[in-house]
C-alpha cells in the first residue's frame, strides 16, 4: 500500500492559510497571506522534496488546485519544481468543479475518503497532499494520512485556517526528522503514533486545596452547561 503524505507551511500558531501571498486565499477576510515569503533561504530551497511532487501523485483540494493551476504551468519550462508539478498526475477533490484544465488532473468524486482509500491500495508512486486546508481535515479525521511534512514559520497570525482544527482526530505524533533554516523555519517530518498517551503529574492523594479546586471546576462546568457563568 502506498503512503499519503501531507505537506504544508504553518505559522507558530498552526495557521496554514495562504502562505504564498495576500491574494492566494483571502477567504474569511484573511489579510495575512504571504507570511512565509520573507523567510525563504537556500536551506529551504534544497529541501523541497516534500512539496514539489517529484515521483509522487498529487492530491489537491479545489482551492489549491486552482492556485497551482494558475501559477505553475506559466513558469519557465526548465524550472524543476514546475516540471515536477506539471508532469505529475493530480487527483482533485471538489464538489463544484466539473472539468479540470490543468493537465493530468482528474476528479476524485463525491466520496473522497473512499476514493483516497482506493488510490492508496493501488501500486504506484506515493500520494502527496499539498496545502488543501479543507481536504486535509477530512483525510486526517479518517486516519488516511501516513506522514506530515510541516514547515513551521516564526510568525503568529492569530486567525485563518489551521492545520489541525477543532474537528481533528486526537492522536500522538512521532518526530522523524527536523532541520532549521537560517531564518528560523523548522522543517519537520512527523508520522502518526497511535493514541494520545495520557498521564498525570497529580499527587496520588490530592490536597484539601486540590479537592476544593476540582469541586469548583465541576460547579463551573455545570453552570456553563446551564448557560450561567461566574465572575
Amino acid at each position: 500500500m502506498r503512503k499519503l503524505i501531507a505537506s504544508t507551511f504553518v505559522s507558530l500558531d498552526g495557521v496554514m492559510q495562504a502562505p504564498g501571498g495576500p491574494e492566494e486565499d483571502p477567504t474569511g477576510r484573511f489579510s495575512l497571506g504571504g507570511g512565509s515569503f520573507s523567510f525563504w533561504d537556500e536551506v529551504m530551497g534544497q529541501s523541497l522534496s516534500g512539496f514539489d511532487g517529484n515521483d509522487r501523485e498529487l492530491v489537491l483540494g479545489r482551492k489549491t488546485h486552482e492556485i497551482f493551476g494558475a501559477y505553475w504551468p506559466y513558469q519557465p519550462a526548465d524550472d524543476p519544481t514546475a516540471m515536477s508539478l506539471n508532469g505529475a498526475r493530480k487527483h482533485v477533490a471538489s464538489r463544484t468543479l466539473k472539468t479540470l484544465s490543468w493537465n493530468k488532473s482528474s476528479l476524485l468524486g463525491d466520496d473522497v475518503v473512499a476514493a483516497i482509500s482506493a488510490l492508496k491500495s493501488r501500486n504506484g508512486h506515493d500520494l502527496q497532499l499539498i496545502g488543501s486546508g479543507n481536504l486535509i481535515q477530512t483525510l486526517q479525521a479518517a486516519s488516511l494520512i501516513d506522514e506530515y511534512n510541516i514547515w513551521i514559520f516564526p510568525v503568529v497570525l492569530g486567525r485563518g485556517r489551521r492545520l489541525f482544527e477543532t474537528t481533528a482526530k486526537p492522536g500522538a505524533m512521532r518526530l522523524v526528522t527536523s532541520h532549521v533554516s537560517t531564518t528560523g523555519v523548522l522543517l519537520t517530518t512527523y508520522v502518526p503514533a497511535g493514541a494520545v498517551p495520557i498521564g498525570s503529574f497529580a499527587q496520588a492523594e490530592p490536597s484539601a486545596n486540590e479537592r476544593e479546586r476540582r469541586a469548583k471546576m465541576a460547579d463551573e462546568r455545570t453552570e456553563a452547561s446551564n448557560g450561567q457563568s461566574r465572575p
